[in-house]
């Protein structure tokens, strides 16, 4: 893993185009789909971060989604470019908060917010290694 970085980064946008498979029979991206777009943001700040998921998950460190509600407010349909916003909000040595921001242009089509529980290949919690702690936070616990 990059463990290099210097300043963590707290927030990444990924631009996201709606594909026909993911819409619903009215033509409108299906509500499932918002979660995925959630999990390639979450993979994408990691990365930004210096880090790799599949990286972390060979190790032995997963993170298990303990928490994910979203808020949709207007609909995305087949082929629009979308933007998703992806922030993290809280970190600990056992779990991560996000909220996520998706947009078309200006109109902001869902909000959303996760907590991620770390554990290790037995499903207990565990703590964060402190290099990775640090590639996330910028300072040590």
């Amino acid at each position: 893993m990059n463990t290099t970085l210097e300043q963590p980064i707290s927030h990444c946008d990924v631009e996201i185009r709606v594909r026909y498979v993911e819409t619903d029979a009215m033509g409108y991206l299906h509500h499932s789909q918002y979660f995925v777009y959630f999990e390639i943001g979450r993979t994408e700040l990691l990365r930004a971060n210096g880090l790799c998921y599949a990286d972390m998950e060979r190790e032995g460190m997963f993170y298990v989604v303990a928490r994910l509600e979203c808020r949709f407010r207007a609909p995305a349909r087949y082929d629009e470019v979308l933007t998703l916003r992806t922030a993290t909000t809280r970190v600990s040595h056992v779990r991560v908060d996000h909220r996520y921001e998706l947009r078309r242009g200006d109109l902001l089509l869902a909000e959303a917010a996760s907590t991620l529980a770390l554990v290790g290949r037995d499903g207990r919690p565990m703590p964060l290694p402190d290099a990775l702690f640090v590639r996330l936070v910028g300072k040590p616990a």
